[in-house]
């Protein structure tokens, strides 16, 4: 048996968390093999990071990466990547939607050589059928667009050998949309069918609002699509005025023609405007991100680390 890491980002996770050591602690030590769960507080406002503490003095497989505030989950979860040290590494959700029951599994496709095995939803218990419909479709259009084949129905939930983190932990962007990356560094990968469970306890920290922007991000991570959207845009628009402008001119010529209406003239002008805007928000976007980029910050920094007994060295050295 190889030795695992399991990582769990939590914010605000205080009602979850015993309950998640429980259930991965069970299925870690039915498996006998060595192990650690490396727990990522992301900034909480509760009791998680208290709660944190208690089971790191209760359990010595049991790793605290404290970070020094709220970075965001893509990048509490590159936190607990690079304080890993088993020789695979699997990803779940503190909050239990992903079950630690399906790691025996994992491990068992890991076997047949593969550097990842990521699962992939065929229900999504405990969410609306909005999110449901949207997620569905964000996941097909980011697919069709993306220069990365990014994997439909997937989230994090996912199992990776050391060279594959080790990979992972090589891109340091600071917008960092975590499907794609898992996708980008390759590796011989297989998926398997899971059934995602409701939320054990407490409330999502993802509404609509904050969806949307993730989509966006993970959008304007991993392709240009929109830019060159607005480019073909721009040009069709362009072509269409002059060929109406050609029409203007033969009829003001051939028959006259009175000066057109109020109404008219302002549904082109903010058409155009209405268009420009978009054009100029995209570009926007592209830059915003060249800019936080360029600043070359460290993705986080921790506040406290309190490492397991598991022999080895971290993925990477603290930032």
């Amino acid at each position: 048996m190889p030795s695992v890491s399991v990582v769990a980002p939590a914010y605000n996770e205080q009602e979850v968390l015993g309950e998640f050591h429980r259930r991965v602690s069970d299925v870690m030590r039915s498996l006998g093999c060595e192990y650690e769960i490396v727990l990522v507080n992301d900034g909480s406002r509760d009791n998680t990071l208290a709660l944190m503490h208690a089971l790191r003095a209760a359990d010595p497989h049991v790793t605290v990466v404290d970070l020094s505030r709220n970075f965001g989950k893509e990048i509490a979860l590159s936190a607990g990547l690079d304080h890993t040290k088993g020789e695979v590494v699997i990803v779940l959700d503190s909050d239990l939607q992903d079950p630690p029951e399906c790691i025996p599994q994992m491990l068992e496709i890991w076997r047949e050589g593969y550097d990842v095995v990521y699962g992939t939803r065929t229900v999504r218990d405990g969410e609306s059928w909005f999110k449901k419909m949207t997620a569905k479709y964000f996941y097909r259009l980011i697919k069709q667009v993306s220069r990365v084949d990014i994997p439909k129905d997937t989230g994090d939930f996912r199992l990776m050998s050391r060279r594959a983190v080790q990979a992972l932990s090589l891109l340091r962007e600071e917008h960092r949309f975590m499907k794609g990356l898992f996708a980008w560094v390759g590796f011989p990968s297989k998926p398997f069918l899971y059934r995602r469970d409701p939320r054990a306890a407490g409330e999502t920290k993802w509404n609509y609002w904050k969806l949307w922007n993730f989509a966006i991000e993970g959008i304007t991570s991993f392709t240009v699509a929109p830019l060159k959207i607005s480019t073909y845009l721009g040009l069709f628009v362009a072509v269409l005025s002059l060929i109406y402008a050609l029409f203007v001119i033969w009829k003001a010529m051939m028959y006259g023609d009175p000066v057109r209406g109020y109404p008219s003239l302002m549904a082109v002008i903010l058409f155009l405007g209405g268009v420009q805007l978009i054009s100029v928000g995209l570009l926007g976007e592209y830059v915003g991100r060249i800019f936080n980029e360029v600043k070359r910050r460290p993705l986080y920094l921790v506040n406290r680390l309190l490492s397991s007994e598991l022999p080895g060295e971290h993925s990477k050295k603290e930032e």
